[in-house]
């Protein structure tokens, strides 16, 4: 043994006989909590860990098939909506134009009339009736009265020559109405245009 062992030595038994009861006990109790936590930790090693792996992905497969349930819930549910939005897509519409129905089969009954001004008069009040239920569904008439021809509001199926240059490309006549839903078109204008 070299010097600096022997001083080693000394100094440990030195420490030792310094020891206090108290220290003894304080010793004996972290020897004991220390063979308790060696013993809860040599029963968490003694869980196999293939048996883990095996329960986690029990836990895993689980999860994943009730997501994959869930999901195809969710599928079946959106499908349905959708059949049943088809179906009654437009209630809505039918409803607001009944109405106008009403008053035509009114019009149609009411036969003990033979002026044709009250006919014409009764004519014009279901149709801007009608008129007014189409706004309110956001359908709009599109403008052609002596507009610029615009191929994204119209479309030219005649091209009229020799109006002279303040009518070319500008709109004539206009042979069917185009309508607009909310700002896009959903029926061209079909126009004559100046050549």
């Amino acid at each position: 043994m070299s010097e600096e062992e022997k001083n080693i030595d000394i100094q440990e038994d030195e420490l030792k006989e310094e020891e206090t009861p108290q220290e003894e006990n304080a010793t004996e109790e972290k020897s004991a909590e220390g063979e308790s936590n060696d013993e809860a930790t040599a029963e968490v090693k003694e869980i196999d860990p293939v048996e883990a792996l095996a329960d986690e992905n029990a836990k895993l497969k689980d999860q994943l098939l009730r997501t994959i349930a869930e999901f195809e819930n969710y599928k079946k549910r959106t499908l349905k909506e959708k059949a049943e939005l088809i179906l009654n897509g437009g209630e809505k519409t039918i409803i607001a134009f009944l109405p106008v129905l009403d008053d035509f089969e009114r019009a149609l009954a009411d036969t003990h009339t033979d002026d044709p001004a009250a006919i014409k008069e009764g004519m014009d009040l279901i149709f801007k009736k009608f008129i007014k239920t189409l706004e309110g569904m956001g359908v709009k008439k599109i403008e052609t009265d002596d507009q610029d021809f615009d191929v994204d509001f119209h479309e030219a199926i005649a091209m009229v020559p020799g109006m002279g240059d303040d009518k070319k490309g500008k709109v004539i006549d206009c042979v069917q109405t185009g309508y607009m839903l909310n700002n896009k078109v959903i029926r061209h204008a079909k126009v004559a245009v100046g050549q």
